[in-house]
């Protein structure tokens, strides 16, 4: 009981210092556009959704979340592109295998791997938020024969992100504070991940209510898990990083707490193709929907530009 405290604890403060994600309610909802699919990687389904025809666009979601909050982008590209929308391990529809080592990045790397397999195609273009962006970033340098292009979304490319867990402000100290408390929960299976469907609220009532089914499918432990396996690593620069390839997109919300506007600095320098920045000033951490028009249009004409 005391751990299931801690963490409802835990949850409070880290939406607190995000101040909250005002998210925009879509009128044209995909909830029943999309068609649904498993993917298999050794012995573990990860559930994705397509809607749409034309290239791959794999989007990867963070944490708290799962495929759904891509719908305005898919809503919107699925005109000229297939759309496709995976629930990371863990979460929602996805398998929930137990054990920190069950979600160490390599192994997230290559869930994304196996949705591509699934597909039938050799090459894709993936997006990530949060967490998704710290796999996609990895996806590209462990995969670049399989990656078209990149579109990071609130996630500094691993080198930057280190930079400033080593050397923080006192502000970004108490920033991040909430993932080494994430790393010390105690585990427990029973723990209800359904606290976190706070996060699609300000949606509107329906999106409100599919993140309280999906959060209510979800694994709790698994959801801090990446962080058990991972934070050591992205924070202190030790994934194995190379350079990135291709073209990279990225967006930055510089009201974010979570992950700082400082780690962009020199990330141009670790990229080998064309490089593209889009920060937003007023725009939080869940900037595909709370800026997501911009975000969606700015995909688009980037995207087929480089088609």
């Amino acid at each position: 009981m005391r751990g299931s405290i801690r963490l409802a604890c835990l949850v409070s403060a880290l939406f607190l210092s995000l101040g909250g994600a005002v998210f925009a309610a879509d009128s044209d909802d995909v909830w029943d556009r999309v068609e649904h699919h498993w993917a298999l990687n050794d012995g573990v389904k990860i559930h994705y959704v397509t809607l749409g025809e034309g290239p791959v666009l794999l989007f990867v979601h963070g944490f708290p979340d799962f495929w759904y909050s891509w719908r305005e982008q898919m809503h919107a590209l699925s005109s000229d592109f297939k759309t496709v929308a995976m629930d990371t391990r863990g979460y929602n529809q996805s398998d929930k295998p137990k054990g920190v080592e069950n979600y160490a990045m390599a192994v997230l790397v290559e869930d994304i791997d196996a949705v591509r397999r699934d597909l039938g195609v050799e090459k894709l273009t993936v997006v990530g938020h949060d967490w998704g962006g710290a796999q996609t970033w990895k996806y590209a340098m462990d995969h670049p024969e399989r990656t078209e292009r990149l579109v990071i979304l609130n996630l500094t490319h691993p080198n930057g992100f280190a930079a400033v867990y080593a050397n923080p402000t006192p502000e970004q100290k108490v920033n991040t504070a909430y993932a080494r408390n994430f790393i010390e929960a105690p585990f427990d299976d029973d723990a209800d991940a359904s606290r976190f469907a706070a996060v699609g609220r300000r949606g509107g009532d329906v999106v409100f209510e599919h993140y309280q089914e999906a959060m209510a499918r979800s694994y709790l432990d698994g959801m801090l898990n990446y962080y058990r396996a991972n934070y050591a690593d992205v924070s202190g620069g030790n994934l194995g990083v190379s350079q990135v390839q291709c073209p990279v997109l990225q967006f930055h919300g510089l009201t974010d707490t979570a992950v700082d506007k400082d780690g962009l600095r020199d990330t141009w320098n670790w990229i080998d193709s064309d490089y593209t920045l889009v920060a937003l000033p007023g725009v939080g951490h869940w900037v595909q929907n709370e800026a997501a028009e911009v975000v969606t249009s700015t995909m688009r004409s980037w995207l087929l530009a480089r088609q």
